[in-house]
């Protein structure tokens, strides 16, 4: 049973950094595809970066230059390095996985497992 469990959230004032984790278990790691999304109250779940088996990577243009997706395979962990933060990065962080192999999608249906959250805010 794939398990996905991210840590790193806080509070954070505008132009801050925020590094992401999310530990992976439940089956060899290696380089399937793995994402992170946010959602944000009253909004839908978006693809904020996402890297595949090649790993090539993918970002939303709204991160684009301030957010960088990696993954350390001797750690089984994946990251989110965000720098510059705005307050509209406020959201709940989630990171997602799957077996399928092929591409850094940003759609959410791609996925086939997912974390619980971890909160990110940031203040103006």
């Amino acid at each position: 049973q794939v398990q996905l469990v991210e840590s790193g959230g806080g509070s954070v004032e505008s132009g801050g950094s925020l590094r992401l984790s999310c530990a992976v278990s439940g089956y060899t790691y290696s380089f399937y595809s793995m994402a992170w999304f946010r959602q944000a109250p009253g909004k839908e779940r978006e693809g904020v970066a996402a890297i595949d088996m090649d790993g090539r990577t993918n970002y939303a243009d709204s991160v684009k230059g301030r957010f960088s997706i990696s993954q350390d395979n001797a750690k089984n962990t994946l990251y989110l390095q965000m720098d510059s933060l705005k307050p509209e990065d406020t959201a709940m962080y989630y990171c997602a996985q799957t077996f399928k192999v092929g591409i850094a999608s940003l759609r959410s249906g791609w996925y086939d497992n997912w974390g619980q959250g971890t909160q990110v805010a940031v203040s103006s």
